[in-house]
């Protein structure tokens, strides 16, 4: 083990540059969720007029990205100046918040497996309102086609939900050529298409349901994501583990570092 610069209580390398390079490796992932999630608002234009932030009702994924930027990039710079200089204020700030974080992540844990009802209820409803902003935001509408495509799946509870959506719509005030239609993204795919037909959902609702089986996917979302999480529950919880050890690795080489910085304040007072 190395140690420097003192000659009583002594600071360790080890655990210095150990911290160091763990926060540079969340400073860098911060620096590149930043970059991108500025360049997809400058393409969007929302940069020029923030408006459009709040004027979405639903979930706009660049904001997403850009508030996990944010966190990691604020961790990660307090973590690596704190070590470096070893500030204790930064070394504290950056402990106590990967503490708070992994506690909140245990409480949602926690909560919702014992408040299924009520989570199933708030998916409901998150989910419906995203689709009433269907065509509002590009990357929503993008994020509600990979869910749908990928999980075969549509609609939160099944293709009416559709109806949320003004385009959609079945109403007789509606003038949208989609109206009483579906996504693409809700079209069974046939494998004989080379390219993907976006009109093959145009209409659809106005069938019987009973014909609806054979052109789109009848399964609502809530449903195939209740259905994947058994399949998967070893890879979910692989996930939330290893994400786990590295927030407690995080903790332990921050209160080392601390407790070595203030041995040696202590014994540099007397």
């Amino acid at each position: 083990m190395h140690y420097y610069r003192y000659s009583n209580a002594e600071v360790s390398c080890w655990y210095k540059y150990l911290l160091f390079s763990y926060n540079i490796v969340f400073w860098l992932a911060g620096v590149a969720f930043l970059a991108a999630g500025l360049w997809a608002w400058s393409e969007k234009g929302v940069l020029s007029d923030l408006t459009k932030v709040t004027g979405l009702h639903g979930l706009d994924p660049v904001l997403l990205v850009l508030v996990v930027g944010i966190v990691m990039f604020t961790l990660g710079f307090a973590g690596c100046v704190g070590a470096l200089r070893e500030n204790i204020c930064l070394l504290k700030f950056f402990c106590g918040a990967i503490v708070f974080i992994f506690l909140l992540e245990v409480a949602v844990a926690v909560l919702a497996f014992l408040f299924q009802d009520w989570v199933r209820d708030r998916v409901k409803e998150f989910f419906e309102n995203n689709i009433k902003s269907y065509r509002d935001d590009i990357d929503l509408q993008n994020l509600i086609d990979s869910l749908q495509k990928i999980n075969h799946c549509c609609g939160a509870q099944g293709p009416d939900d559709w109806d949320f959506n003004i385009y959609f719509n079945c109403s007789s005030e509606s003038k949208s050529r989609e109206k009483c239609g579906v996504p693409f993204s809700c079209c069974i795919p046939d494998p004989a298409q080379k390219v993907v037909n976006t009109q093959c959902g145009y209409d659809i609702r106005k069938k019987s349901k009973s014909q609806w089986d054979d052109q789109i996917f009848v399964k609502g979302c809530i449903l195939a994501l209740e259905a994947w999480l058994p399949r998967n529950i070893y890879i979910v919880a692989g996930v939330f583990i290893a994400i786990s050890l590295l927030q407690i690795f995080g903790i332990f080489l921050a209160r080392t570092l601390i407790s070595d910085i203030e041995a040696v304040k202590a014994g540099n007072a007397f």
